[in-house]
């Protein structure tokens, strides 16, 4: 089976991230997508950040109609700060029957170099990028490389930082965000202050 590892905050989760995750799953050869939620680090607290299981259950409930979308909460217990590379590792030796790759944005590739053990990455692993929208055009030396795929996935402009900004100043954007998302962010007071 080949799996997507879609990595983020989700803090929290959109319909952004909801397409992106859709639109691989359905128009690519990977079988399954699970968003991997990053933990907080301990070192840097955000008063705006959901604890990390909330994060994990807001994420729950978005994908508990879509079979082929997952959550895992994998890096929750390793070593801070998180490494991808790490990650990759603990997840291959968890499930040795599992083919992964990676989500990311085109903004990531760009700085894919500077991410810890990359070429090691990049050696063992596919990328499926996302484009994004920027002022600039996103060059990467490995835009051409044969492990990295660019996705065609519709670009939505819709920030996790924008919903938590409109939650507190009480504005309706319970369009940008599943249902059953809004209604429990709505519920549990999640970002109003």
């Amino acid at each position: 089976m080949k799996i997507g590892l879609f990595f983020g905050t989700f803090n929290p989760i959109h319909i952004g991230h909801m397409i992106i995750a859709n639109y691989i799953v359905e128009f690519s050869d990977l079988e399954e997508v699970w968003f991997v939620v990053t933990p907080q680090s301990p070192f840097k607290q955000k008063t705006s950040m959901l604890s990390n299981y909330h994060r994990l259950s807001i994420i729950n409930i978005a994908v508990e109609n879509y079979p082929k979308l997952k959550t895992t909460d994998i890096e929750f217990n390793l070593p801070q700060p998180n490494y991808t590379i790490n990650t990759l590792a603990y997840i291959e030796e968890k499930y040795p029957k599992k083919q992964f790759c990676l989500i990311m944005g085109e903004d990531n590739l760009k700085g894919f170099h500077k991410w810890k053990n990359h070429e090691t990455i990049l050696q063992n692993y596919e990328l499926y990028v996302y484009p994004r929208i920027s002022n600039e055009q996103p060059k990467s030396q490995f835009s051409n490389h044969p492990k990295v795929h660019k996705v065609k996935a519709p670009i939505v402009q819709i920030s996790s930082t924008f919903i938590r900004k409109s939650i507190k100043e009480r504005r309706d954007i319970s369009t940008m965000l599943p249902t059953n998302v809004w209604n429990y962010i709505d519920e549990m007071n999640f970002y109003k202050k």
